[in-house]
This record gives C-alpha cells, sequence and structure tokens, in this order.
C-alpha cells in the first residue's frame, strides 16, 4: 500500500486565516442613507477619543414607587386590552352549540375567574409601604376589569340561549292555568 500525503490546506482554510482586503469605494457612487463608508467611519472612529460613559445614577425611591405604580396599571388595564378581541371572537362563532363556541365561552369564564383568584400575585411585586393605596386602586381597576370580561362571557351565554331568562324556562315549577274559554272546531 502506498503511503497518502498530506495535501496542502484547502482554500477556505487559507481565506479563514487571511480574509480578503477590502474592496477601495467609488468616490463617484454615494452612500446610501444610514450606511456611512468603512472608511468614514473608521477613521471617525480613530479621530474621535474615547469617551467615558457617565454612571447611571440609581432611581431614587420615589422615582421606584412611581415606576412601579405605572406598572401596576398596565397590569391593572390588561385585560380591557383583550376585550375588543375577546368580543368579536365571540360574535364571530355564532349563538349555535358547537365546540368552538363552547370552547370560547369556557375561556371566557376561566380567564376572567383564574385573573380573580390571582389578583395578589398580580401586584406582589409592584407594592411597597409607601405605595399601598395607590396600588389599592390599581387593583380595583383590575377586579372591574376582570368583571367586565366575566360579563362579556353572560352576554355570549345568554346569546346562546343557556341562561334560564324568559318565562319559559321555569314552566316546570309553575302551575297550569285554568281556560276560561274552550273552542271546539266544527264539523
Amino acid at each position: 500500500m502506498s503511503q497518502l500525503k498530506p495535501s496542502a490546506a484547502p482554500r477556505w482554510v487559507a481565506d479563514l486565516h487571511s480574509p480578503p482586503t477590502t474592496k477601495t469605494k467609488n468616490p463617484s457612487i454615494p452612500d446610501p442613507p444610514g450606511y456611512p463608508s468603512q472608511a468614514v467611519t473608521s477613521s471617525s472612529k480613530k479621530r474621535e477619543p474615547a469617551k467615558a460613559t457617565p454612571q447611571r445614577t440609581p432611581p431614587t425611591p420615589e422615582e421606584m414607587d412611581t415606576l412601579k405604580l405605572k406598572k401596576a396599571w398596565e397590569v391593572a388595564l390588561g385585560p380591557l386590552k383583550n376585550l375588543p378581541m375577546t368580543g368579536i371572537m365571540m360574535y364571530m362563532s355564532g349563538n349555535s352549540l358547537q365546540i368552538f363556541s363552547i370552547m370560547m365561552v369556557f375561556m371566557a369564564f376561566k380567564t376572567p375567574i383564574m385573573g380573580l383568584l390571582a389578583t395578589n400575585q398580580a401586584f406582589e411585586r409592584f407594592e411597597t409601604e409607601t405605595n399601598r393605596g395607590k396600588i389599592l386602586q390599581a387593583k380595583l381597576a383590575y377586579i372591574l376589569m376582570q368583571c367586565v370580561a366575566l360579563a362579556l362571557g353572560v352576554w355570549k351565554v345568554n346569546g346562546m340561549g343557556l341562561l334560564p331568562t324568559t318565562r319559559s324556562d321555569w314552566l316546570a315549577w309553575e302551575a297550569q292555568r285554568e281556560p276560561l274559554e274552550f273552542a271546539v272546531p266544527a264539523l
């Protein structure tokens, strides 16, 4: 058997160790907006002295409370942002008893109920001793928004005819009326 000679490295290995030189830019062609040439960028970087980035001062406790209160209000108004899409989905699913409309009704009740049960967990990261009263307002708004979402689910159930709101729904418990007259067809 003959022994194999180690061959020279492939061309891509040589290119990897020594990248090709950049082409010079034609001065008659302007750079596109927002993309300056490398030569301009590298030369401007060389001319500018290294600027020291200023140290960011930590926010004061009042600023932190303000930021936390803003985030709490975003959480409180979050269910309101979902209402239009939920309403449209419920309207488009129709009032007949189908799997899709039943799933919509299930989600319309499950999401707000789970939100109501997790109210304190939703706001515990924003609550401090100094902003407890203001966070309480955001919690109340959150609860109100969840109740509005529940009302949307009740609207859908009523539209499907599943709520016992008419007199005919309760006829089993109502006594039969005695008629005042009888009509007999003529032969």
